[in-house]
Formats: structure tokens, sequence, C-alpha cells
């Protein structure tokens, strides 16, 4: 891969970024015309206070939480195909997003209170969905893991993960039978996935965390592209296998349970992206990689964000819009598996 190729995929996805970030903050369920947006982001008001409000407390957060959103299940997506050496690998696909969704549930249908309660300002509360989701992450990533060492097929571990997802949505499944109406209903509303639900007092919680684990995904460049080449050859590069495949579950972990815990669990992007970075660049070198799919998760993430805001009967669920993205490449994935090889 030339170095131009690389640099015209990152300036074509960081103008998309952009471009698609002002457009997230023009359009909406509220006309605002340009001239007001532009002076309340330099300060100066536009007489309006509920359009102040709509622009710096509701817009603003949701840009933000959307685009780190795309970049963590992106990179959490890209994490775990390397990891298990298997392109249908994501969040999603191997049951860390249902993992880290039983434990939302748990929390959520076991106080059956108000999701908006929960996910309010009081830091105790939103704490207790973000630990559930945690602790539910981790404990698929620990059942991967023992079973990784112990099944040596890529199909049978995804098919597992599979397992995985189906256990923890029948588990859900019993929750709700026994919680308080207004508890199901407020799952189910979390469910459909949200960018919206990011206050600008979680924000700092929100973005140090997402921000902390993507920067130690990037440290571990060099694992990650021993790793393509397999153990063995790994072993003689001088790399510890074995800690670096639970750090990068560890940030997988991490990544998914806490975009789950304040948006619900979205599909697809995880999955989906990585291909579309790999493919955009012609490489497997996780040094460009990175990068590229932390920017293109971004930008798909606030391509559904935008979509799902300009609906005039409303605003459609996350979840209604990333099948439409994600399935048509995990197809041409399927169709090509014999095709597509990992690039140098």
């Amino acid at each position: 891969m030339t170095y131009r190729r690389y640099a015209v995929t990152i300036v074509a996805l960081t103008v998309a970024l952009v471009v698609l970030a002002l457009a997230c903050l023009v359009f909406g369920s509220v006309d605002i015309p340009m001239r007001d947006i532009v002076a309340i982001l330099t300060g100066k008001g536009c007489g309006n206070k509920a359009w102040d409000i709509i622009i710096l407390q509701s817009r603003i957060p949701m840009i933000i939480t959307a685009a780190l959103a795309g970049a963590a299940l992106s990179i959490s997506g890209l994490l775990l195909q390397t990891t298990f050496n298997n392109p249908l690998a994501g969040p999603s696909i191997l049951g860390v997003s249902s993992g880290a969704g039983l434990g939302v549930a748990i929390v959520i249908l076991a106080l059956g209170g108000s999701i908006g309660g929960l996910l309010g300002e009081n830091v105790g509360s939103y704490m207790a969905i973000l630990v559930g989701a945690l602790l539910g992450a981790g404990m698929v990533l620990a059942v991967l893991i023992a079973f990784s060492s112990i099944v040596r097929s890529n199909t049978m571990l995804l098919i597992i993960g599979i397992l995985v997802s189906y256990l923890t949505s029948s588990v859900v499944q019993l929750l709700n039978s026994v919680a308080s109406e207004e508890g199901v209903h407020n799952y189910v509303a979390w469910g459909f996935g949200n960018f919206s639900g990011v206050s600008v007092g979680q924000m700092p919680l929100y973005a140090g965390i997402i921000i902390a684990a993507l920067v130690g995904a990037a440290l571990m460049v060099k694992p990650l592209n021993a790793m393509l080449l397999g153990a063995r050859y790994a072993r003689n590069l001088g790399i510890n296998v074995s800690r670096s495949r639970n750090i990068l579950l560890l940030i997988t972990g991490v990544l998914t349970a806490v975009v789950t815990a304040f948006c619900g669990p979205i599909g697809f992007i995880g999955l989906a992206v990585p291909h579309i970075a790999r493919l955009s660049l012609g490489t497997s070198n996780h040094s460009r990689l990175i990068p590229a799919t932390i920017l293109a998760g971004a930008d798909i993430a606030l391509l559904c964000a935008l979509v799902s805001v300009i609906n005039p009967h409303g605003i459609i669920p996350i979840n209604a819009i990333t099948p439409i993205i994600g399935v048509p490449i995990i197809l041409y994935i399927i169709l090509n598996r014999r095709r597509i090889q990992y690039f140098n």
C-alpha cells in the first residue's frame, strides 16, 4: 500500500467526519437557521434560549457521543477479528454486546426504575449501569477466552459466541417476565439504540474512558501485526501472545460495555467497519488500519445519527439503520471470503 493511498483515505474520512458533524448540527426535528447556529457556537447567542439548549446540550453531545461510539465499536470489531483470526468476529456476533446488555438488564429490571433516572446526573445511578455492562461484557469475554484455548476452529468459536448471545437473551427474557411494566418498557426503549442519551455532565466519563481505551488499542500495534501471522511467529518475535490477547480483550470489553451502557446495544458497526477500512486501504497493517477504522467508525455512526433525526415522523431507532449498512458488507465478505485475503 502506498503512502499516497493512505493519506488520501485519511483525508477523505476526515472531511466526511467534518461534513457529517456539521449536518448533524444543522438538521434535526427543530429547524434552526445557520446564522443562529453560528451565533450560538461563537458565544454570541441567538436570543432564543430553547435553540441554545438544543445546540449546546443536545446536538453537540449527540455528535460527540455518536463519533466516539462508532470509533469504539469499530476498534472493538477490529481487535476481535485479529485476536480470533476471524473476519466475521465482532462485539455483537461474539456475544460481547449481549453480555453487556444482560448486565444493563439486571440493573434496570432488578431496580425497576426509569432508564432516564438511572442515566441521569446522579453519579451512582449511571455508574451502576456502567458497572453492570462491564461485568456482563467481561463474563462473555471470559467464556470466549476459556473456549478459545480448547476449541481451535474459528467457526466453532463463532458458533459458541452466537450461543452465548442466545443464552443471554434468554436470561433477559426471564428478567422481563418478572419485571414491572415500566421496567420492561424502559429496557425495550434502551434496546433500540440511541446516541442522545449522554448528557453534558456524563460526557467527561463517557469520552474519557473511550479515548483512554482507544489509545490503549493504538499502543498494541506491534502485537496485533504479529498475531496476523500466527501465534508461533508472534512468540518468535518476543510477543507474549497470551498476555497480549488478554489485554486486547480487556480493551474490547471496556469499549463495548461503555457504548452499550450509554447508547444501547448498537449492532453491525463493529463487524462491518473494519472491513470497510481494510478494503479502502488495501492493508492489514494496524499502524495505518487503526486510525482509518476509528475515522470510518465515527463517520458511519454520524451517518446513522443523521438519518435517525431527519425523519419528519419522529426519531428512527439506530438499530433500525445499522443493519441496512452492515448486512450488505457482511454478505459481501461471506460470498467473497476465498478471494479476500489479509493484505500485507
